[in-house]
């Protein structure tokens, strides 16, 4: 009986021998790497956070070498630093998960373990014990106010901090340091240990409260203003200039005393103490635009 050969169906594709094996040994295609999202950083942004954490660690590195003027100015310099890399992210629209985190670690260096230290080696130490336990309440204040900070975000009232901000805190202390490190003050560090103690104790435990500290976000800096305001600012330049640390340290003492007189204010005209939003506040008729 003859014998036909097998027609293959129409359509089929048509396999060699070694096609089992060719899943192995396929190169990728040039569309499946284009198709893939390149992971990066942005440059501009974080080499402000990376300025402003170079100013911390040197801010320790001088204040174990005894230079505490040193040090107060690179705190200071990782303070305008921090408040550059913001708003370069945000101008430059490069926003993104990894500079934030980055920022709060490199605010933890800065304005929580910098100035702990700062303190400390100034003129807590002499303290023993108590000293340290200072030191450590402000360090631990400000990690648990950054945490704090990048949990609530969406939930706080853009127009106040909770708690004291780790840079004003960082501010209040260093600030002292600079002012009684002063020649024209000639304070010795046994004679300011105590002042020195209940100031890094209030900065420690107000960053951590529900005080509500004004933020200065609803300001507009592209809004035309009187022609006084701007002498104002360069009456404030040229005193700020005269002696820096005798000016700076009275404006961050009010300002960490500003928030508990928002508080008193607060409570007394029955609005929530809170400054996390459960709910829409009314405004007062004067306050409406």
């Amino acid at each position: 009986m003859p014998t036909f050969p097998r027609r293959r169906k129409s359509g089929a594709p048509k396999t060699s021998r070694f096609g089992r094996f060719s899943r192995f040994s396929r190169a990728p295609r040039k569309t499946d790497a284009a198709a893939r999202p390149r992971r990066g950083i942005y440059l501009l942004p974080n080499a402000f956070t990376t300025a402003a954490l170079f100013g911390g660690f040197y801010a320790i590195v001088m204040a174990m070498n005894q230079r505490f003027d040193q040090a107060c100015w690179a705190v200071f310099i990782a303070m305008v630093l921090d408040g550059l890399d913001g708003r370069v992210a945000r101008l430059t629209n490069t926003q993104s998960e990894f500079g934030a985190q980055y920022d709060s670690l490199s605010d933890m260096v800065s304005f929580g373990a910098a100035p702990a230290l700062v303190i400390y080696e100034w003129s807590l130490r002499g303290l023993g014990k108590l000293g340290w336990i200072a030191a450590f309440v402000y360090c631990a204040g400000a990690a648990l106010r950054l945490a704090r900070f990048n949990t609530n975000i969406e939930v706080v009232d853009k127009r106040f901090f909770q708690g004291l901000p780790s840079p004003a805190a960082a501010a209040l202390v260093v600030g002292f340091v600079m002012m009684m490190t002063d020649p024209e003050i000639n304070i010795s560090p046994r004679q300011a240990d105590w002042i020195s103690w209940c100031i890094a104790l209030f900065a420690g435990l107000t960053m951590v409260t529900n005080v509500p500290f004004y933020s200065f976000k609803d300001v507009n800096f592209r809004k035309s203003v009187p022609f006084i305001v701007v002498f104002l600012v360069a009456l404030g330049l040229a005193l700020l200039a005269i002696d820096p640390p005798k000016v700076l340290w009275p404006l961050f003492v009010l300002y960490g005393l500003s928030g508990y007189a928002v508080y008193l204010w607060r409570l007394a005209k029955g609005k929530p103490v809170s400054i996390v939003q459960t709910e829409e506040e009314p405004l007062d008729p004067s306050e409406r635009r």
